[in-house]
């Protein structure tokens, strides 16, 4: 069994940024899945929104914010947000992240649903800047080990003496290299494992990103809420690959329109800041759009944008369109929505705790009420660092006396079998396709009952496998995505309403009298 004081689940900029500061009190274990840099962080492209211009202010940022979040967001988790957002920030900035600049200023950008320009930037990649900084220093920081090629399979608990509750103690991790289960004991757990985009057919996220951190958080007891609030980025470069290429938001908020393939701009009909409406909308309004065009895709017009601006401002998104065919300083870039930021996750309160003592959560996994029903554009990569560094802050001073408990150690199956990987795969494959088809983004109450099925459906004979086999990571990341889907699932027949990103033909209104409430699940 391996000790440490704190256990970090995922090495993005919530996991590494959390680490960080609550070394400074005990010993911490981060675990990663793959390698240290495979994260969703890596892969933000737009920027990081915190009010630093003259004519912004937290209380801009805080009203773009609720008006996106369509009622749902937590009033007073945006306010943390957006007043401790630029400190963060600057904290970044000292510990070696190289934004863009203008002279002595930091360059911002627009995205959709800012009034303002407040997008901190490292010109179109600024996770990958980001995430080499926290690596950097996470090296170079004492007390702080990192387990590569380890999944987490389930959260230990054990029985406080102290409130006769369960407490959250470590977890149990699987060795990728040895095919070993791996108890880790700790005093509290961080959970920042990202979303669970992959569930999806067509997803702007990694392939790491299977929802793990919600679904054995789930399976421990921790509350789950709005899991029915799935973000799809309206601009994914079609055809939509395996390794799907987002086309940031930033490219809209520089001067981009959407159009038809017959060339027609259409987002005018749909909202009065057309092409650079809240996501939302415009995901809806291609989907829309296309379905009635009979068009597979639509087409995002850079040509209002000086070539100057495009080189300058956008160089690894020239790079990569160019790549796969499109030369976007010449031509419209062919765009279809995908899977791309899951608004819920497992509830916290603004210090990062979930409803199981000695369980954190921070990042995409987390539901803090940031978002509420929508995310407003680059806020997430802020949620990550404000709700880390808060974690970090109420978790680090009393680690000293958090107990330190002896988990229940589960046993190992003892079983020696080994899964077919052909059938996971297989199970993988039809899970997406009928979360992309039943699930996506306008869905109807018969199409969630029948997803509802074929999920649970598939969940039992994962589960199945599961019991007769011993894990593999192929098996692991099935079992939390199947978890996950029935989440997303069941929180969206429970809102029978359509609001921010749950629209549902069946229910076409909000509803405030009965469903201003967050979707909340536990086992």
């Amino acid at each position: 069994m391996i000790r440490a004081d704190v256990v970090v689940v995922g090495s993005g900029i919530a996991g590494l940024s959390f680490a960080l500061k609550v070394a400074r009190f005990g010993t911490v274990a981060i675990v990663t899945k793959k390698g240290r840099p495979d994260s969703s962080t890596n892969w933000a492209q737009g920027g990081i929104a915190a009010a630093f211009a003259p004519d912004d202010s937290p209380a801009l940022h805080m009203e773009d914010t609720l008006v996106a979040g369509a009622g749902l967001c937590h009033p007073d988790a945006v306010e943390v947000l957006v007043r401790e957002g630029p400190q963060r920030v600057r904290e970044l900035i000292d510990l070696g992240v190289h934004f863009t600049q203008e002279g002595a200023d930091l360059s911002l950008g627009r995205e959709g649903g800012h009034s303002r320009r407040r997008i901190v930037r490292a010109e179109d990649l600024t996770g990958r800047e980001i995430e080499r900084a926290l690596l950097q220093a996470v090296a170079d920081a004492p007390n702080v080990e990192i387990y590569e090629n380890h999944s987490a399979v389930d959260l230990l608990t054990a029985r406080d003496p102290g409130t006769l509750g369960e407490r959250c103690c470590g977890i149990l991790a699987l060795d990728a290299e040895s095919g070993e289960l791996v108890p880790i004991a700790a005093r509290a757990v961080m959970l920042a494992t990202g979303g669970c985009g992959q569930v999806y057919r067509h997803t702007t996220n990694p392939s790491i990103a299977t929802g793990d951190g919600v679904a054995i958080a789930y399976r421990a007891g921790a509350k789950i809420a709005n899991m029915e609030f799935i973000q799809f980025h309206p601009t994914a470069l079609y055809p939509a690959r395996e390794h799907t290429f987002l086309i940031s938001e930033a490219v809209r908020g520089e001067g981009a329109v959407l159009r038809r393939v017959d060339g027609t701009a259409f987002m005018d009909g749909y909202h009065p800041l057309a092409s650079l409406a809240p996501r939302d909308v415009v995901a809806r309004a291609i989907d829309r759009e296309m379905k009635e065009h009979g068009d597979p895709h639509v087409l995002l017009d850079c040509s209002s944008i000086p070539e100057a601006e495009i080189r300058g401002r956008f160089p690894n998104i020239l790079r990569v369109t160019a790549e796969r065919g499109t030369d976007m300083l010449r031509e419209p870039l062919p765009v279809v929505p995908a899977a791309h930021y899951l608004c819920g996750g497992i509830l916290t309160d603004t210090d990062g705790r979930s409803s199981l003592p000695g369980l954190y959560a921070a990042g995409e996994t987390a539901c803090t009420g940031v978002h509420g029903a929508n995310r407003l554009a680059s806020n997430s990569l802020l949620e990550a660092v404000v709700f880390a560094h808060r974690a970090a802050e109420r978790l680090g001073p009393h680690l000293s006396v958090t107990p330190e408990l002896a988990p229940r150690n589960p046993a190992p199956s003892g079983v020696s079998e080994v899964p077919d990987g052909a059938m996971l795969e297989q199970s993988r494959e039809e899970l997406r396709d009928v979360m992309w088809e039943l699930v996506g983004i306008v869905r109807s109450d018969d199409r969630l009952g029948e997803a509802e099925e074929c999920v649970r459906r598939l969940a039992e004979k994962t589960n199945a496998t599961w019991a007769a086999c011993r894990p593999t990571p192929e098996l692991v990341e099935m079992r939390n995505m199947v978890q996950a889907a029935l989440l997303v699932v069941r929180c969206a027949r429970r809102r029978k309403e359509s609001r921010g990103l749950n629209y549902n033909v069946d229910h076409p209104f909000k509803d405030n009298e009965h469903s201003l409430v967050d979707t909340i699940l536990v086992r």
